[in-house]
């Protein structure tokens, strides 16, 4: 075994401090802890312990951190002046961490606990700290054991206990008090509690991410369920891979249990499939299994248990089968709990975790999810004309349930084929049957089969129509036949057959008996279908026709509808006349007047509302609607999409719940309004394409929808979320979409400081453009991945793609702003390693070059103020460079201005070289003076916008004149830039600037 020397294992700490949490790191610590330990160098020992108790407290096996803490204890007893402040106060921060660890370990006799409480209350108070932390813990182990009377007394003293230096952050104690509220079934006291960590006003290394997932199911339990879904999104993200918030993982697993999300809830437990295991930490591993047994129990439920879930250790199992070991065990853990404390609270309560039934139907969460095998369908509960006014299904006698079903059909109400669905189902059990019932089953299914493109559909239509005549339904046989005609069109028959049967349909409807209340319906129905089809065949038959025969056809089309309308507009036939206006509409949008279109699509909506058929309405309002956002009407396309959401009340195919809901959507967010709303209805959209089986079409663009409604509010967490989730779907969408949505998903990973990842995006996105003629796209992706590569600290990645937009703009041109802050950022860029001469003069040479670029582009456009705040810019930049190679070189001054920086986002990473000599010194601070003079100027040109720029320039200049041993001129620089201000109006000079001017005047002169 090669024996490590004090140098490796120093180095192996600070590599270990930044390792991620999880078993890897801690096996290191250990390795660590044991050469330290053997090295017998003392000081070196007791830094691998602490850092072996702080590996082990982010992972799943903190439970271990007790034997290092009790070494560490022992280190500090033996010699506590060899600990420094610092050392000794991380020692007593630990004890806290301890006696979570204590309590939450079964195997520990309850004595022992309450002996190390002790030992920790002694010691507080001996080293002067505060009780609160000792009766924090004290809390949590009396309520474990059902010491209720002590646990309410723990916990008031810990409220009423000062806060020290010992005491947890604000957000962890709040964690904390809000779970307790919880265990006492007070919901809203929790969430109230919890308020500042959800909204970000208190964080820390472990907060929001906790209490986003303890607040998931009292939200929901509270009808909170917009803020359960927004935490849900937030929280996983965060704790989504971490170790130590496996806890929070399982909460997340049983809140999609318990809201209709169990196959996004087995998605999460695959996620985390290593660690489906018997964890270290058995109180971890409780609360993490107990989230999944939630989870499998709910599947088991919905008919799912030979479904497969994730391996245990190493072996596949079925939902069922990780159920039954899963529970074994937390049960085990549950009860050595009990046994130690003498209570059944702990299995008690796991079992009602595990017991819990669903809090809401379905909670849609906007991010995609596989969709898990379907359950045996059951008789549809519809809306419309079988509802109570309360929703609730009414009981039916079955000659009722017959006439509903009826009148529902010759209305063409949307919930007429579930009602015929339930008139199958209980047919078959009664002895005899009306057969014009058995007709009009026999006609329902056909048209099932019909829209379906069954290949037996014109067979049952004509049984159907053959049973109709039979009992003497001659209005039902010439419905029959019409739809024969369609079914032949819709399946591809040839013309010749089609027209003949068109032709048959319409004889049988002209031959009923002029009393027939059905005839005038019949008719006009069938010469409508006539228009339609007919339509349909000239298409076919001017196929590889010129574009002016298409037109005709358009023509001729609406000629024979306008007539249709006018024959009919005054009868009861006001639902048919709506059917011809909406065709109307469709045929002068295809002949470009869309104006025409419009009026025509309002007019068949109007109409089908008046015949007491909202649902007719919807088309031709959610057409309308898209319409006129392209004539740029937005308001009138909004009235238009609320309208045609009004009237789909009754609509019950999925499809169309989720394209109104998707219009509306895109409306909202077009006009930037109303994001929340806008979210809402995106949310409902993508639901519903879920619901139709079009998840990877309707379903991504309504993600996609979501995700920029997210943004837009200020949510990116849950924007990334979504589209992340929907990201290979929109990829499959086009080339010029998948840029898009790359990108939109690169800005948003920036936005919460997830650089790499962020970067990736971007580079993508740019390797997609590579074939495009347009270089511009591909250029500005490569720069806003240069930007994020070099923020993310990766020099060499970033000057990579600086350098290929670089020559991306210069390809394309007219991009000269573009072109200097790239040359600038490559400047900066080459002074990361060190400041050397020469690195300097590269600096200063991409500066110039950018000066170049301005000054050219400037004299083409010279009234153009950003190219002269961009110049102004670059001098600035270039007299910061100069100053910063004198700073390498220990000349550095002491200067006030804090705004001061490199202009880049580049941290200072001086490194010295042989010292300038005092007249180099001097020379590079006449330049810099000179630079800040040039750039305080044109800003002062450019007016009061650039106030800000102006004074952090005559800053600059006069304490560089001051280091030139000249305070004076300095002075008299700000001197008269304190003048100036002091005339500006009232209105144009921010309150900060000339107390701030002031104060710089003050230090010069002092």
């Amino acid at each position: 075994m090669t024996t490590m020397t004090r140098e490796d294992i120093v180095r192996g700490l600070a590599e270990n401090r930044e390792a991620p949490n999880g078993s890897a790191r801690n096996a290191h610590a250990e390795a660590l802890a044991g050469a330290a330990e053997a090295s017998d160098d003392r000081a070196l020992f007791r830094e691998a312990l602490d850092n072996l108790i702080n590996a082990y407290l982010y992972s799943s096996e903190s439970s271990k951190m007790l034997v290092p803490f009790a070494r560490l204890l022992q280190e500090y007893d033996k010699d506590p002046g060899a600990f420094s402040d610092w050392d000794a106060h991380s020692l007593f921060w630990q004890f806290k961490w301890v006696a979570t660890a204590i309590s939450d370990s079964p195997g520990i006799p309850l004595e022992s606990a309450m002996g190390w409480l002790e030992e920790m209350e002694r010691r507080y108070r001996t080293a002067g700290y505060s009780e609160r932390p000792v009766r924090e813990a004290e809390l949590w182990l009396a309520h474990a054991t059902g010491q209720d009377e002590r646990a309410e007394q723990a916990f008031a003293r810990w409220q009423a206990a000062d806060r020290d230096t010992m005491s947890d952050c604000r957000a962890c104690e709040l964690n904390g008090q809000g779970q307790y509220a919880v265990l006492h079934g007070d919901d809203a006291e929790a969430l109230d509690i919890w308020k500042p960590v959800l909204e970000g006003d208190l964080t820390c290394a472990e907060e929001p991410h906790r209490v986003l997932a303890t607040s998931l199911l009292p939200l929901v339990r509270l009808g909170r369920t917009d803020e359960a879904r927004s935490n849900h999104l937030r929280g996983y993200r965060l704790a989504r891979g971490n170790d130590s918030l496996l806890p929070s993982v399982g909460r997340h697993i049983e809140f999609c249990a318990l809201t209709g999300n169990e196959s996004r809830g087995l998605e999460i437990l695959a996620e985390h499939a290593p660690h489906v295991t018997p964890l270290a930490n058995v109180d971890d591993r409780l609360a993490f299994h107990g989230g999944v047994l939630v989870l499998l129990r709910r599947l088991e439920e919905l008919g799912h248990g030979r479904l497969p879930a994730v391996p245990y250790e190493g072996i596949p199992r079925t939902v069922s089968e990780l159920y039954e070991v899963l529970h074994a065990g937390a049960l085990d853990i549950a009860r050595q709990f009990d046994a130690r404390n003498g209570t059944t609270r702990v299995s008690d309560r796991f079992l009602e975790r595990v017991a819990r039934q669903p809090l809401v139907d379905v909670l849609p969460l906007g991010v995609r999810g596989s969709v898990l095998p379907q359950p045996e369908p059951q008789a549809p509960t519809v809306a419309g004309p079988t509802a109570t006014t309360d929703g609730s299904r009414p009981t039916l006698g079955f000659e009722e349930l017959v006439e509903r079903a009826r009148s529902a059909r010759d209305l063409g109400h949307p919930g007429a084929d579930a009602l015929w669905a339930e008139v199958a189902v209980r047919v078959d059990a009664r002895p005899e049957t009306d057969p014009l019932v058995r007709a009009d089953l026999a006609d329902h299914r056909a048209l099932a089969a019909a829209r379906s493109g069954a290949e037996n559909a014109s067979g049952l239509l004509a049984a159907a129509r053959d049973q109709y005549l039979a009992l003497g339904r001659t209005e039902r046989a010439a419905l029959a036949e019409l739809r024969l005609a369609s079914e032949a069109a819709q399946s591809g028959a040839a013309p010749a057959r089609i027209r003949e049967l068109l032709a048959t349909a319409v004889r049988a409807a002209e031959a009923l008996d002029p009393a027939e209340p059905l005839r005038t319906r019949r008719i006009a129905l069938a010469e409508l279908s006539v228009i339609r089809v007919e339509s349909y065949l000239r298409s076919v038959e001017a196929a590889g026709a010129e574009a002016h025969g298409q037109e005709h056809g358009h023509g001729e089309l609406a000629a024979e509808l306008t007539a249709f309308v006018a024959s009919y507009r005054d009868t009861p036939l006001t639902d048919l006349v709506a059917d011809a206006e909406e065709m109307l509409g469709r045929v002068a949008l295809s002949q470009g007047d869309p104006e025409r279109a419009v009026t025509l699509l309002a007019e068949a909506a109007a109409r089908g509302v008046g015949a007491g058929r909202p649902w007719q309405a919807v088309d031709p309002l959610v057409l309308r609607a898209g319409l006129l956002m392209s004539l740029e009407r937005p308001e009138e396309a909004e009235r238009s999409a609320r309208s045609a959401l009004e009237h789909s009340a009754e609509v019950i195919d999925a499809e169309a719940q989720g394209v109104v809901r998707l219009t509306l959507a895109d409306v909202l967010l077009r006009r930037g309004t109303a994001a929340a709303e806008t979210a809402e209805h995106a949310l409902a959209a993508s639901h519903w394409f879920d619901q139709a089986g079009l998840t990877a079409d309707g379903g991504a663009q309504a993600r996609l929808l979501l995700a920029r409604a997210y943004a837009q509010g200020d949510r990116p967490a849950e924007a990334a979320e979504v589209l992340q989730s929907t990201l290979p779907d929109l990829l499959e969408h086009g080339e010029q979409q998948a840029v898009y949505v790359r990108e939109f998903l690169g800005d948003l990973l920036r936005r919460l400081n997830e650089l790499r990842p962020a970067a990736e995006q971007f580079l993508l996105a740019a390797e997609a453009t590579e074939g495009w003629e347009d270089p511009r796209p591909q250029a500005n992706l490569a720069q806003s991945a240069a930007d994020t590569l070099s923020d993310a600290g990766l020099p060499e990645e970033a000057v990579a793609a600086y350098e290929r937009a670089l020559a991306l703009h210069r390809r394309a041109g007219g991009a000269p702003i573009a072109e200097v802050r790239i040359l600038r950022s490559l400047a900066w860029l080459g002074l990361r390693e060190e400041i050397t001469g020469e690195a300097v003069e590269r600096a200063r040479a991409r500066m110039d070059e950018a000066a170049s670029v301005l000054e050219v582009a400037s004299a083409a456009n010279p009234g153009d103020p950003a190219l002269h705040s961009e110049l102004a810019q670059t001098w600035h930049q270039l007299a910061q460079v100069l100053d910063r190679h004198v700073n390498a070189n220990g000349q550095s001054h002491d200067e006030d201005d804090e705004d001061e920086d490199d202009g880049e986002g580049f941290e200072d990473e001086d490194r010295s070289e042989p010292s300038l000599d005092a007249s180099e010194v001097d020379g590079l601070r006449v330049e810099e003076i000179e630079l800040w003079d040039r750039a305080a100027q044109t800003y002062a040109d450019l007016g009061p916008d650039h106030l800000r720029d102006r004074f952090q320039c005559v800053t600059n200049a006069a304490w560089t004149e001051h280091e030139r041993d000249d305070a004076e001129a300095g002075a008299t620089r700000v001197s008269a830039l304190i003048d100036e201000l002091r005339l500006l109006p009232e209105g144009e000079l921010p309150d900060w600037l000339l107390p701030s001017a002031e104060r710089v005047l003050g230090q010069l002169r002092s």
